[in-house]
């Protein structure tokens, strides 16, 4: 048998391209936030996840973190960041995620990771983004140490004198539906009762009205602005969306008679949308009160708000 010599073995040692490679530590803790007012679901999903993850991952400390009220996932989000290298996992739906990423960016230079683990109604992001089950994403990323880089949407508010901003992992959307998703939440959950729900709310639709630049005045039943290829847990917004191109999809319906918007969704939870209009920023006001969804959670826009909504390219670093 061939015998190293000498002075192959202090190359080896010096760090020649002989040399292993040491071990990647992508992150030093595993955060898992869940809401345990949303039924069991996700704190026996946040349970499972962490009893494979100490199994696989014995040295990688995982904790649990239940919230406590609305915005809490941001709290928690923002103050795990601050710290070391986590890996903060939302144990949620769309909403907790959002604020689990807003947390994430509230913290300036953090090496903070973001991920969600299905664990509420729709999930359009996770179904939109999945390549692969998360525990073996985590995994692998912490062997390997590649993660991905997502495109964000940031939504920019100007009203009554002061000015406010959020980011959205998905989509933010005016007129039918943030309609659709206090219905949806108002109402019982399931297929059927779900789409019913969804068919109320073209009964309650108040079309929205927005000044562009320049002074013209435009009437929409519905605008989404969307990151994603999927929304609303049924719908397909577009065959052609990516969530790390630097674009983001305009999916718009002006304001007609009744018929054409639910003709619209139905287009949309059958065949899909097609291809949409892709921009990097969209700039706007609007005239009337108006409520906004961002991502699963609704807000109120004060009359004459003036609204930017633009890309953050590859600003959510995250796995699976």
């Amino acid at each position: 048998m061939c015998q190293c010599t000498g002075s192959l073995k202090a190359s080896v040692v010096q760090g020649s391209a002989w040399q292993m490679p040491s071990k990647v530590e992508l992150f030093d803790r595993i955060v898992l936030i869940y809401n345990p007012v949303n039924r069991r679901v996700p704190l026996t999903l946040a349970e499972s996840m962490r009893r494979e993850l100490d199994s696989r991952l014995p040295d990688l400390p995982v904790v649990l973190v239940a919230t406590e009220h609305a915005g809490h996932a941001r709290e928690l989000a923002s103050a795990a960041a601050a710290t070391g290298r986590p890996l903060i996992v939302a144990v949620s739906g769309d909403g907790v995620y959002n604020e689990v990423v807003n947390g994430v960016l509230d913290v300036p230079g953090t090496e903070a990771l973001a991920a969600v683990a299905a664990g509420g109604n729709a999930n359009d992001h996770r179904r939109s983004t999945r390549r692969m089950p998360l525990v073996d994403a985590i995994v692998a990323a912490h062997v390997t140490g590649r993660v991905r880089h997502l495109d964000l949407l940031r939504l920019t508010v100007r009203s009554a004198g002061r000015e406010w901003s959020q980011y959205a992992h998905s989509y933010i959307g005016l007129g039918l539906t943030p309609l659709m998703a206090v219905g949806l939440k108002r109402d019982r959950k399931g297929t059927i009762a779900e789409l019913l729900s969804v068919l109320r709310t073209f009964t309650e639709l108040t079309p929205v009205e927005i000044v562009r630049s320049g002074g013209r005045r435009e009437l929409y039943d519905s605008l989404v602005f969307a990151n994603v290829a999927r929304m609303a847990k049924y719908g397909r917004l577009s065959g052609f969306g990516r969530p790390d191109d630097g674009l983001f999809e305009v999916v718009s319906h002006r304001h007609g008679r009744r018929w054409r918007i639910v003709a619209m969704a139905l287009h949309a939870v059958t065949i899909g949308l097609g291809a949409q209009a892709r921009v990097s920023r969209v700039e706007f006001a609007t005239v009337n009160a108006a409520p906004v969804q961002i991502d699963g959670e609704v807000l109120q826009l004060e009359p004459d708000s003036g609204l930017i909504i633009d890309c953050a390219p590859h600003a959510l670093t995250t796995v699976g």
